[in-house]
C-alpha cells in the first residue's frame, strides 16, 4: 500500500498532523517508539483546556482521538532507516517492515543531553526542569538554582526574575556571561557561581542542596537546568535535507523542508520554541501543506 503520508513522531506535533490528515480522509502511516522528552516530566502546561495534564494522558487522548479516524493507522516502533524513491519516500522499520508514503513528515522532537551531575535525574521533572514557562509558576517565590553552561543563560536568568527574585545561577565551570552581563545580574541580587557543581542532593525528588566541587554547598528547593537540545531526526545522510543554525530541519513558514515531498514540524524543525503549543501548531501546518500539495498533484492531467 502507498500511503498519503507518513509521519515519523506521535508527539503533539505528529499527533495533531495526523489529526488534520485523517479528517482529510488521508491515508496515514504514524509510527512513534513511544519515548517522548517529557516522559519524566509530572505535569505539562500551557496548552489551553489541559493545563496541568500528564504527558501520559495527553499522549492517551491524543491517540484515542486521532485513531478514531480509520484512515490512520499507528505503529509503535522504530524507523531504522529513510530513503527517497520515485513515489516518494521508503521507511524501513524495526520490526522488518517496510512501508511507502507519497510525502513525509518529521516530527521526531528533541534529545537532551545533560552535564555530568551527580543527582541530577533523581530530580530533573520533579524539582529540576528547563523551562520557566513551564515550570516557573510551580517554583513561584522559592529559593531556586539556574543551571547554564551556554549563551542562553542571561536570557534565562531574566525570564526566571519574573518567577522569583531568591535564585544563584551556576555555570557549572564554565564563562558564557560578559562582564557587563554579569554585572547586571549581581545589581539584582542574584549571585553567580562560576565553581563547578559536584551533586545534587534531596530526597524523593525534591531539591535540597547544590553541592560544589571546592567542598561548599547551599540550599535550594527547586531550579532550572538548560540541557544541551540536539534534534532527533537522524536521517540528514539519507534525505539530504537543509538544516538550520539550530541544528533543526529547515523549512518554510509552511513546513516543507528543502527536499520535494519531506516536511518538519515541531521540534525537529525549531529548537528554541519546544512546547507542546508550539509543536502541535506546526504539526498542524505541515499537514495543511501535504494535503494541499497532494491536492494540486491530484489534478495535474
Amino acid at each position: 500500500m502507498l500511503y498519503d503520508c507518513a509521519i515519523v513522531g506521535g508527539g503533539p506535533a505528529g499527533l495533531n498532523a495526523a489529526l488534520v490528515l485523517g479528517r482529510a480522509r488521508r491515508n496515514v502511516a504514524l509510527l512513534d517508539n513511544n519515548q517522548p522528552r517529557n516522559k519524566v516530566t509530572h505535569a505539562s502546561h500551557g496548552f489551553i483546556t489541559r493545563d496541568g495534564i500528564t504527558p501520559a494522558e495527553f499522549r492517551r487522548i491524543g491517540y484515542k482521538e486521532v485513531l478514531g479516524y480509520p484512515s490512520v493507522r499507528h505503529w509503535q516502533v522504530d524507523v531504522t532507516d529513510i530513503q527517497k524513491t520515485e513515489s516518494g519516500f521508503r521507511l524501513s522499520l524495526q520490526s522488518g517492515e517496510e512501508l511507502h508514503a507519497r510525502k513525509l513528515i518529521l516530527a521526531t522532537g528533541l534529545k537532551e543531553i545533560f552535564p555530568d551531575i551527580a543527582g541530577l535525574h533523581d530530580f530533573y521533572g520533579k524539582s529540576l526542569f528547563n523551562c520557566p514557562y513551564c515550570d516557573g509558576w510551580e517554583l513561584r517565590d522559592q529559593p531556586l538554582v539556574l543551571v547554564s553552561e551556554d549563551s542562553g543563560l542571561m536570557h534565562t536568568a531574566k525570564l526566571l526574575y519574573n518567577w522569583t527574585k531568591d535564585f544563584i545561577v551556576c555555570t557549572n565551570g564554565h564563562a558564557p556571561l560578559k562582564a557587563e552581563e554579569q554585572k547586571l545580574l549581581e545589581s539584582k541580587g542574584i549571585r553567580i557561581i562560576e565553581t563547578p557543581i559536584a551533586a545534587f542532593s534531596g530526597r524523593e525528588g525534591l531539591l535540597e542542596r547544590v553541592h560544589f566541587e571546592d567542598g561548599t554547598s547551599v540550599e535550594r528547593s527547586g531550579g532550572f537546568i538548560a540541557p544541551k537540545l540536539l534534534p532527533k531526526a537522524a536521517f540528514s545522510s539519507q534525505l539530504g535535507y537543509e538544516t538550520n543554525e539550530q541544528g533543526g530541519i529547515a523549512t518554510d513558514p509552511m513546513g516543507r523542508s528543502s527536499v520535494a515531498g519531506l516536511y518538519a514540524a515541531g521540534d525537529a524543525e525549531s529548537v528554541r520554541l519546544s512546547q507542546l503549543i508550539f509543536a502541535a501548531a506546526a504539526g498542524s501546518k505541515a499537514a495543511m501543506s501535504v494535503h494541499m500539495d497532494l491536492t494540486e498533484e491530484d489534478f495535474i492531467l
